[in-house]
């Protein structure tokens, strides 16, 4: 465990649950019991919560475009139209919630703190509905939200909407807003974008911090692997190839320029680390989908960036993903998008997730105050 971690016995407690739930999850599926997944969600649904209406937010569990959603809805009255912030949550695409206490929690201050209204979508899980299953569930509710009459029966402000996702929620909330510009029919819709510690490629998994983090704290290279995988196969060959770094393709190659490390990473975070490409042409069996885009918002040229909204960006030091957000920040700004980044230096991965009770960190508030106080000023 890291020593500049804040409120490190508690991240220390908190490493222990995650890996003990991976190791339990682990034993499960060896025995024939309950699948890895189906184990882990059991765990995660002990803090879903119920839609509660309080003294300033009316909470509705709904559906657009037949997917389920929760509306965060403002009492007050206000002759001006309102923001929205869509919400996609994260979970390596096969766990978790909007229903999730943490979730909860965050779009309900959201929407008081705003005036805003704040959406909330829970999209189809893997295994069970594989790639791109979740991505086409929150660009429905996407599109279906930014109707004109949806919009005018919430009086939202068409001007003044953000996605915001953690995680691989942030992958989606990327990839999403990337779709979005490039579909004349919404192009500039979503005036800005905001990005919780996310995925964004699956081209390199050994990026510095993933080798630096590769136990954690939190999250392991070898448990998100096995997770994110899941939403792209049930084949455990995959898994495998991608944890020694060899599951692209030959044709994948000129791809890598969108993902070289020691072409975008600030000098500081480059340490001692030597760039090598990984091993092409490794794997007999085809995936196509390990050079789709809409799986690595990373690898989009730079003329399909530079069309981007307002962004904000969450990086936490001690987190296997915080490169894939270091390069894209190098990317955006190289292309003139105006990015805020906010860098926790004392920071863990799914920090956001631990900003209510029984689980709850300090550096959660932080973020998620941090995010609040951003939407306020810019949105």
């Amino acid at each position: 465990m890291p020593d500049n971690i804040e409120e490190i016995w508690k991240v220390t407690a908190q490493d222990a649950v995650a890996k003990t739930c991976n190791i339990m999850a682990t034993i499960s599926e060896n025995i024939g019991l309950l699948t890895y997944v189906d184990l882990l969600a059991i765990f995660s649904t002990v803090h879903f919560t119920k839609p509660v209406s309080d003294e300033n937010i009316t909470v509705i569990d709904t559906n657009f475009s037949d997917i389920p959603v929760r509306l965060y809805l403002p009492k007050r009255k206000s002759e001006r139209k309102r923001p929205a912030v869509i919400f996609i949550h994260g979970g390596a695409f096969v766990l978790g919630s909007y229903k999730m206490s943490a979730y909860d929690d965050l779009n309900r201050r959201t929407a008081n703190k705003l005036d805003a209204v704040v959406v909330g979508i829970d999209y189809r899980l893997a295994p069970k509905h594989l790639f791109p299953a979740a991505l086409e569930d929150c660009v429905h509710v996407t599109k279906f939200f930014l109707q004109e009459n949806i919009l005018a029966k919430y009086r939202v402000d068409p001007s003044r909407i953000c996605i915001m996702g953690d995680s691989s929620g942030g992958t989606l909330a990327a990839t999403v807003t990337q779709l979005l510009q490039n579909d004349p029919n919404f192009k500039d819709k979503i005036k800005a974008q905001a990005l919780m510690y996310p995925g964004l490629q699956s081209l390199d998994t050994l990026l510095p911090s993933h080798q630096e983090y590769q136990r954690g704290p939190i999250l392991t290279r070898e448990m998100i692997i096995k997770l994110a995988c899941l939403y792209l196969t049930e084949d455990k060959v995959l898994p495998q190839a991608v944890l020694r770094n060899e599951h692209m393709p030959t044709e994948s190659r000129h791809l890598f320029k969108f993902v070289n490390w020691s072409h975008f990473l600030p000098e500081k975070y480059k340490k001692n680390h030597v760039y090598t490409e990984p091993v092409l042409g490794k794997l007999n069996v085809s995936y196509p989908v390990l050079v789709d885009s809409r799986l690595s918002p990373l690898i989009v040229n730079d003329s399909q960036l530079q069309s981007l909204p307002l962004t904000y960006i969450v990086t936490c030091e001690h987190d296997l993903l915080r490169d894939d957000s270091l390069i894209y920040i190098s990317r955006l700004r190289n292309v003139g998008v105006k990015v805020t980044h906010e860098h926790i230096e004392k920071g863990v991965h799914g920090a956001l997730s631990f900003a209510t009770a029984p689980v709850f960190l300090t550096l959660g508030v932080k973020i998620r105050e941090k995010y609040i106080n951003w939407l306020e000023e810019n949105l």
